[in-house]
């Protein structure tokens, strides 16, 4: 789950999305070679999808990017509610 909130001269419009991964079965050889790549160090999901942690992973229901970082579909989504606030 993630949140955007855009805030201009106090009004405040706000939304979240939610994007599901499934993960594989993890054995102990496979995690084993994720832990010795130290790709999982300093990502707050303990992996990176976008890279070797791809492996990891069975699927993904939802926005990719809300599992890399960014909620792109949801940013997209209130796009137009940025056009009017820059114009208010």
């Amino acid at each position: 789950v993630s949140g955007l909130a855009l805030v201009r001269g106090g009004e405040v419009t706000a939304t979240t999305a939610v994007t599901g991964v499934t993960f594989r079965a993890l054995d102990d050889t496979l995690l084993d070679w994720y832990v010795a790549l130290g790709e999982w160090e300093g990502r707050a999901g303990g992996y990176a999808i976008q890279l070797a942690g791809a492996a990891l992973v069975r699927s993904v229901e939802g926005d990719y990017a809300n599992v890399v970082g960014l909620p792109v579909c949801a940013l997209v989504d209130l796009w137009p509610e940025v056009l009017n606030m820059a114009h208010r």
